[in-house]
Parts: structure tokens; sequence; C-alpha cells
């Protein structure tokens, strides 16, 4: 597996990687015409002009093996004042899961984040009824700091949990103190 930036051309790689993985965990919580019509289109425009115009802040880091997409991350440095820099989406091809991806992916964000952004938090936010989710970030030391609702493209309100670290080396020590090495 090898980590790069992610460059204009991947833009429909990773919309697709992103709708399929909102399709898969959150199915019952999103509504079905939102994500079986509208999410792709909406995806597709997202990451196309994230990949077009990057903002300064923005850092996104694709895990590719054999030219295959198996996941993403991207983070928006010292996005909040309070926070820090945000990790807005973090995806993982349900194929690869359990390889470590999400780690190595959240480690590149670590070391991106220390680089730039060395005094500042890393946060995230997860739908509260993605269970999976909510114990992974649990299990690698996220620090829930809140939960609110979002307004949930489609239509509706979903409750959202916002995970915390205080730094990019919390958030590495805790990956670290988590991962089981074979």
């Amino acid at each position: 597996m090898e980590l790069r930036l992610a460059e204009y051309k991947d833009y429909e790689r990773i919309a697709h990687l992103h709708v399929d993985s909102w399709k898969r965990h959150y199915r019952g919580i999103l509504s079905d015409g939102y994500l079986e019509s509208e999410a792709i289109d909406d995806k597709l425009l997202i990451w196309q002009t994230r990949l077009t115009n990057p903002p300064f802040n923005q850092h996104i880091v694709l895990a590719e093996e054999g030219g295959l997409l198996l996941g993403f991350v991207c983070v928006f440095g010292n996005h909040d004042f309070e926070r820090g820099s945000y990790i807005e989406a973090l995806h993982v091809d349900d194929a690869y899961r359990g390889r470590g991806i999400g780690k190595q992916l959240l480690l590149a964000v670590a070391e991106w984040h220390e680089q730039y952004f060395k005094d500042n938090g890393l946060y995230l936010e997860v739908l509260s009824q993605n269970e999976a989710a909510v114990e992974y970030y649990q299990h690698i030391g996220g620090q829930e700091c809140q939960e609110r609702s979002w307004k949930a493209p489609g239509g509706g309100e979903v409750m959202e949990k916002v995970f915390r670290w205080e730094n990019a080396q919390s958030l590495v020590s805790s990956i670290e103190s988590n991962v089981v090495y074979s």
C-alpha cells in the first residue's frame, strides 16, 4: 500500500468511494432517495471543486494498492478556532477494512498537521447512529466533546458526535498504543 496526495484526476474515484461508504454505513440514517439519486452528483461536485482550486489549508491523502483506491482522508487545517483542524472525511473501501488503512491515513494527517498546525487540536464529526465509526474513534483515543443535530443532505436531521484530539501527537500516541502489530 502506498499513500499519496490527491490530484484533480482522482476526484471521480474519491466521489464514488465516498458515496459507496455512505450507502453502506448511512442506510436507514440518511434518506434512500438521497443515497440512490442525489449523493453521487453532490460528491462529484464537491470533490471536483476541492481538487480544482484547493484552499491552502486542505490536505487530501489517498491510500492505493496497484492503482486501486483503498481509502482517503481529507482534512482542513486550523478550521475551527477552538477545536483546530477538521478531519472532514475518512473513508476506507469495505473490502479492505481491518488492514490498518484508516490508521495509516490518520497518521499521515497527524504528520502534516504537526508540520503546519502544530499548536492546534484535531477533530471530526460522525453520525451517532454509525456505531462502528463511533467505536473506532473511541478506540483510537478520540474524546467525545459534543453531540449535536446535523441537517442531513436529502432532508431531515440526525445526531452527530464530535470527537477531538488535543494535538497531532495525542492522535499518534493513541493510534500507536491501540494498534496490534502482527
